[in-house]
């Protein structure tokens, strides 16, 4: 049985960003809040298409979509600081290939280049001390 854990926190700022070709998406995200200086934050909305998509798997594997082109249907997940002091993306979605055979699963970071343009609105999470 897993156990639940709540934290009490504030929303903070919105930023309203977009990720240049070729970027990884994961790492995008991570980025993009180092720039605006947020240390939590969640994501809030996405549009855009990536050139290939490499989605993880129940059994610790990878699932490769071909592309150009795989389209982003729905996108959801948060970035929090790590221990370290840098930032860790977790991001999980729902895609679209090329034919439209759909696929979901969390997106692994170094695998997910943007193709044209891409996207996110992302929300800082401000967690009580």
């Amino acid at each position: 049985m897993s156990q639940a854990v709540a934290e009490s926190g504030a929303m903070g700022r919105v930023a309203y960003a977009r990720i240049a070709p070729n970027e990884d998406l994961v790492q995008g995200v991570e980025k993009l809040c180092l720039a605006e200086g947020f240390r939590n934050a969640f994501v809030r909305g996405a549009l855009g298409s990536l050139v290939d998509a490499c989605l993880g798997l129940r059994d610790g594997g990878t699932q490769l979509i071909k592309g150009p082109a795989v389209e982003i249907v729905s996108l959801a997940g948060e970035v929090r600081s790590t221990e370290d002091g840098g930032l860790q993306a977790a991001l999980t979605g729902v895609v679209a290939d090329p034919q439209g055979h759909v696929y979901g699963g969390p997106f692994i970071a170094g695998g997910n280049p943007i193709c044209m343009t891409f996207e996110v609105t992302l929300e800082e999470w401000l967690p009580e001390d």
